[in-house]
């Protein structure tokens, strides 16, 4: 039986906003799509089952993190990640430029040679090469594999963000050498560029002439504000190829998927449902809730009273709030999933409305209610925490003012 050749195609739109179908061998993901990201071969404190059973049609995992550990040629031994980690999804791994600006030690960019950096595991030093990072990819027999590409962090220096992004032309086209010709996986281009419009347009038509099965926006989601974001999307969001899948990596928050899905966006990928949830932040319908907040001890109602799957409702935020201030375990595993389940939810939503043509109206209605906003007594005592470790006692006696 031969294999599916990886596709896309648009199914409806509403003014920029669009559904879609990717199609890949081992499966079809709906769009607009958000990936749960499994950085380690794990998405954590979840089985891939339930992963599944939330609706989630794809996941994501980390290049830069699997050459470390576990490495990829004991993965390799098991016939690839879908093997190593039992998941029958389709699986996107990202090219490890954003992972070496953000985590590595001491990291050099070299033309020619790549990225040369120190692990932050144990200080050994890698060398990954646009090259390199595909021969990785194809190791962990991923569906849809990204280029190599440099991720500056926010800069305002245009002439800096200028070379970075001919640097991420260059390894992006030696990463489609690398790749050569499989029509079962999908390879992705990332534009780069900045907050400068310009430089994005001319990300954007190198990458055309290249020529990829996706592309993907690189650069955001590193310290500009949600409205340089959008000003971003809005200002390239014609000049993007009508017929490939569009990826906003690393975004994002509830509100930044509808305002980026009425930008023209399909796919997402974030740490947030997961990081927040093992860290007592709950997504809702009705907006974001830090469940170790006193307020709930007394609270006996679900975080949604209208979610069945997994029996979700059964939990009330009074036994969450005790789960979390024990420290245990079954608390990040509860709320973890219910912030994927959320998540899918949301999409689900924004399909149905962009089928409907009325995506705008459900856009307005939730855009304000799901912002995402810190809790300034959550940030305050976790930053603190990450700084005096075994002081953390100490932080937790600290009156903070709650925001929630």
């Amino acid at each position: 039986m031969s294999l599916k050749k990886f596709s896309f195609n648009v199914i409806d739109k509403d003014k920029y906003s669009r559904t879609g179908l990717i199609e890949t061998h081992r499966g079809d993901i709906q769009t607009p799509a958000f990936m749960p990201v499994g950085t380690q071969g794990t998405v954590k404190a979840v089985f891939i089952d339930d992963i599944i059973k939330t609706g989630s049609e794809i996941i994501l995992s980390n290049t830069y993190h699997l050459m470390i550990r576990p490495g990829v040629d004991r993965i390799i031994q098991v016939g690839g990640l879908h093997q190593f980690m039992n998941c029958k999804l389709p699986i996107l791994t990202d090219s490890g430029g954003f992972q070496v600006m953000s985590l590595a030690k001491l990291n050099k960019i070299d033309r020619e040679k790549g990225a040369i950096f120190k692990s932050h595991v144990d200080g050994k030093e890698f060398i990954l090469s646009p090259e390199e990072s595909i021969r990785i990819q194809k190791g962990l027999n991923s569906d849809i594999v990204m280029v190599m590409d440099e991720c500056p962090k926010k800069n305002n220096d245009k002439k800096l963000i200028k070379e970075s992004m001919e640097l991420s032309i260059y390894w992006a086209e030696r990463s489609k050498n690398s790749f050569g010709n499989n029509p079962h996986k999908g390879l992705f281009g990332i534009v780069q560029g900045g907050l400068f419009k310009d430089l994005r347009k001319e990300s954007i038509k190198k990458l055309i002439e290249i020529e990829f099965d996706g592309y993907a926006l690189g650069g955001l989601a590193v310290g500009e504000t949600q409205n340089e974001m959008f000003e971003v999307l809005d200002d390239i969001k014609k000049y993007l190829p009508e017929n490939k899948p569009r990826y906003l990596m690393g975004v994002g928050t509830p509100s930044d998927i509808l305002g980026a899905v009425k930008r023209g966006i399909d796919m997402f990928d974030c740490v947030l449902p997961t990081r927040s949830g093992r860290t007592g932040l709950a997504f809702t319908w009705e907006g974001r809730i830090n469940i170790k907040n006193s307020k709930y001890q007394k609270d006996n109602l679900p975080l949604d009273k209208n979610c069945t799957n997994f029996n979700l409702k059964n939990y009330s935020k009074n036994y969450l709030n005790h789960l979390f201030n024990t420290n245990e375990i079954l608390a990040s595993m509860i709320l973890t999933l219910h912030n994927i389940n959320f998540y899918q939810e949301l999409m689900k939503s924004i399909r149905s409305n962009i089928k409907k043509g009325t995506f705008n109206k459900f856009h307005d209605h939730y855009i304000n209610k799901l912002w995402y906003f810190l809790n300034i007594d959550y940030f305050l005592k976790n930053t603190i925490r990450t700084i005096v470790g075994p002081l953390a006692q100490l932080v937790e006696q600290f009156p903070f003012k709650e925001w929630v």
